[in-house]
């Protein structure tokens, strides 16, 4: 541990240092790595997935093992020094244990859950529930199989309870699903299906858990064919309607949304998309719903380029903070390539001035290639994780304190 601490510290001097040197705004953020992975199960490489979730005690949890591990659930914890603990809540090992896991939800009772993307082979829903000794056990929920969907891609849960989330293949049309588990009181949890895609103008792949409003809509994206939002609206009977808000058109209003979506206090949705735009680098879109109901309006607030070394391949779902304003991520592009973590003000004329935080330059020990999501605390303070850099090579752990 005191090794692992040493390699915090001295990664957190050298990004604070260096971070100056790439930024690109004229804000005054500070940029911190708050942890560095060193590789294998036993502590994670890679962080992917979702990105990181936070509990009311402001503990991090996170995933790892995007690209050629089985993978890990892990904790980092703020001490009273300053400095955080990482922990490894669970190291996956493949076959019916699953497999590079995704995003992580957590229930009012502290336990976590997720969907791996491979592993017995379409992919698993587990539970992470606190032991006794600070140990974790983990539980299957649920097993895919492939008619039912294939490779979980993200969770959402409800004030019940009850899960939501997508795969990104199989079911009945081999183009991904929408699923709910409901936990039964034998301890079992009931699957069903809600939505199969079609492909085509329908969309293909979902990604990411979907989102729900006050009423139990879900909303959420396709990245294939283009891509779509749409929307799933319970009705009477057990049965979901399916319509598609916005279909993209692969030109200036973007394709290929990667991150998930965002409601505004308007009940206005807000996403990236990791191509198309006026250069094919990618776009931030506002989707708005029209008096009357059942039609939205798209409205583009940037399209990603390359001039100034901008970032591009916008990859993260907006999260807001409460003036209003939105933080998300480019996978890459920015000085030296390595992405970047972008603020939209939110200001009376409607306009939205865009704003670099941090340009994480080239691979480096302060980390490159952000991984969608970011998390805010109650203070502002913006966290997230890389997939590569970091004193090891392998990814970190950020904050950024406005």
């Amino acid at each position: 541990m005191l090794d692992r601490t040493k390699s915090v510290i001295l990664t957190a001097t050298m990004a604070i240092l260096t971070a100056t040197l790439f930024s690109t705004s004229a804000s005054a953020a500070t940029f911190k790595v708050l942890y560095s992975f060193q590789g294998g199960n036993a502590d994670g490489q890679h962080p992917g997935g979702g990105g990181l979730i936070m509990d009311r005690n402001g503990n991090l949890y996170g995933t790892t093992g995007e690209f050629d591990t089985s993978g890990t659930v892990f904790e980092l914890s703020p001490t009273s020094s300053g400095e955080w603990t990482e922990k490894v809540l669970h190291s996956f090992a493949g076959g019916t244990d699953g497999a590079m896991p995704t995003s992580l939800v957590l229930d009012a009772s502290g336990n976590l859950y997720g969907t791996t993307y491979s592993g017995d082979g379409s992919g698993i829903v587990f539970e992470l529930t606190p032991a006794t000794g600070g140990k974790w056990q983990e539980t299957v929920v649920h097993r895919f199989g492939g008619a039912d969907g294939g490779g979980g891609s993200g969770l959402t849960i409800d004030r019940a309870g009850n899960l939501y989330g997508t795969t990104l293949s199989g079911g009945p049309n081999y183009n991904g699903t929408v699923f709910e588990l409901v936990p039964a009181a034998s301890g079992e949890w009931e699957e069903t299906i809600l939505y199969s895609f079609e492909g085509g103008g329908d969309g293909a792949e979902p990604r990411g858990g979907p989102i729900l409003d006050a009423v139990g809509n879900l909303y959420g994206i396709t990245e294939g064919y283009s891509g779509t939002v749409y929307q799933l609206m319970p009705k009477r009977g057990g049965a979901w309607e399916h319509m598609v808000l916005h279909q993209f058109s692969n030109g200036n209003d973007g394709s290929s949304p990667y991150g998930g979506l965002a409601f505004d206090g308007s009940g206005n949705l807000y996403g990236t998309t990791a191509n198309g735009g006026s250069e094919d680098f990618g776009t931030v879109y506002e989707l708005m719903p029209q008096e009357g109901g059942g039609n939205w309006t798209e409205d583009i607030l940037h399209s990603f380029h390359t001039e100034s070394k901008g970032g591009v391949f916008a990859d993260g779902t907006p999260v807001f903070d409460e003036k209003g304003n939105f933080y998300a991520t480019t996978d890459e592009g920015g000085v030296g390539g390595g992405g970047e973590v972008f603020e939209f003000t939110h200001t009376q004329g409607g306009g939205w001035p865009h704003m670099v935080l941090h340009d994480f330059g080239s691979v480096g020990a302060f980390g490159a290639g952000p991984v969608p999501n970011l998390v805010l605390d109650t203070a502002g303070n913006i966290y997230g994780m890389t997939g590569m850099g970091g004193t090891h090579g392998l990814g970190t752990v950020f904050e950024i304190i406005p």
